[in-house]
């Protein structure tokens, strides 16, 4: 692995369609190569106590399905939340964040993510209806021409 020689930051704003899972490998990719990132240590965080950040199986959506029913079962809006002041979703958002992450460590090895084969990168969206979410993507390590 080459000395480290490259940082930088790069956020991405994404736009949720309610509860669920976006896949947003493809976006960290292409900020991974338009830095020029090498070799290196991505960090991904989301900056919300409402959605997190998963990594996950991308080819079966019934992953996806289960998981958010999953969830459900574990965080249900019906329990009696204290918080109830931002609506009935918000108390089990925040359980189902504390449950996952709201940060990834994922090795890159020439400019790409090394991910397994099934493996995507998802932003999580607990809350029941769409909010803009903000990604921030933290690359240190060298640059693909080092």
């Amino acid at each position: 692995m080459q000395a480290v020689t490259h940082q930088f930051l790069h956020r991405l704003s994404l736009q949720t369609r309610g509860q669920g899972l976006t896949d947003i490998t493809r976006e960290i990719a292409s900020a991974l190569a338009s830095h020029g990132a090498g070799d290196g240590l991505l960090t991904v965080f989301v900056r919300h106590t409402s959605a997190s950040l998963t990594i996950q199986e991308n080819a079966d959506p019934d992953v996806r399905a289960d998981l958010l029913t999953a969830f459900d079962r574990l965080a249900p809006e019906t329990a009696p939340y204290i918080h109830t002041i931002e609506g009935p979703d918000d108390m089990p958002a925040h359980i189902k964040t504390a449950l996952t992450d709201t940060s990834l460590s994922v090795p890159v090895e020439c400019g790409r993510m090394v991910l397994g084969t099934w493996q995507g990168i998802y932003l999580f969206e607990h809350r029941s209806r769409p909010h803009r979410r903000e990604v921030v993507l933290h690359f240190i390590g060298g640059t693909r021409d080092a």
